[in-house]
């Protein structure tokens, strides 16, 4: 039986590479990840247009039990992700309202959970973004031990103390501790020519053309075919 534990650690990314994940977002960060890390579209953002990166402080906690995640809180620190998954599959209202006022205290920049959150509505007020995988106001209890920053499985994507979280309006990456600097430099070049082919889209360019497609078109067999629309040509007419 594997023990629960309470790990006390400081392993995380550096302010600088936070910074830049948060600014670039998720779907820019994952393809400069080379389209690995996200976690699965059922996590989806309680309120539109927050957008957070931070350090993962994970929670692994029984379903319908909240006890870890208050043991949790006194282990974040300004600038973390709370990180909260379940021995197996749970959609209970884990989280709300007085967890969030905990955390903000704390600096904590938002909360992603593979089980459910209530309070909605406070939460939107308050600011404290949530990415989760169901709404429910049922309760929970807190009765049963799990353990705090150790690795987990979230929403079938692995997830380590210390690794990136960055999470917008299009769900939610993590991105391994040691992986973060690369990831900011992939990022900062596919911006740059993601920013070049706006420049090009704006002129009027088609994607066909910028992507070079047309060759791929005609080696797939791909053919242009006038319609006979069944018009007159004008030219016949005025004879």
């Amino acid at each position: 039986m594997t023990d629960n534990v309470i790990v006390r650690t400081s392993r995380g990314p550096s302010a600088e590479v936070v910074a830049a994940l948060a600014k670039y977002g998720v779907a820019t960060a994952h393809e400069a990840h080379g389209r690995r890390g996200l976690l699965g579209p059922e996590l989806r953002p309680i309120y539109p247009g927050a957008r957070i990166a931070g350090r993962a402080v994970t929670v692994l906690s029984h379903p319908g039990d909240n006890l870890m995640i208050h043991a949790c809180i006194e282990q974040c620190r300004e600038g973390d992700v709370l990180v909260v998954a379940t021995t197996s599959r749970s959609t209970d209202g884990m989280f709300g309202d007085l967890f969030a006022t905990q955390l903000l205290q704390r600096g904590v920049r938002g909360l992603v959970t593979d089980a459910g959150v209530r309070d909605i509505a406070d939460l939107q007020a308050m600011g404290f973004p949530v990415w989760s995988r169901a709404v429910h106001a049922q309760g929970t209890a807190k009765a049963v031990a799990g353990s705090v920053n150790v690795p987990v499985v979230v929403a079938g994507q692995l997830v380590n103390p210390g690794d990136i979280i960055v999470a917008d309006d299009d769900g939610v990456l993590a991105v391994p501790l040691a992986e973060g600097e690369k990831v900011v430099e992939a990022a900062v070049r596919r911006e740059a020519n993601e920013e070049a082919k706006r420049r090009r889209f704006r002129a009027g360019e088609l994607g066909l053309d910028v992507y070079d497609m047309r060759p791929l078109l005609e080696r797939l067999g791909v053919r242009y075919v006038d319609a006979d629309d069944g018009e007159a040509d004008p030219s016949e007419e005025s004879r």
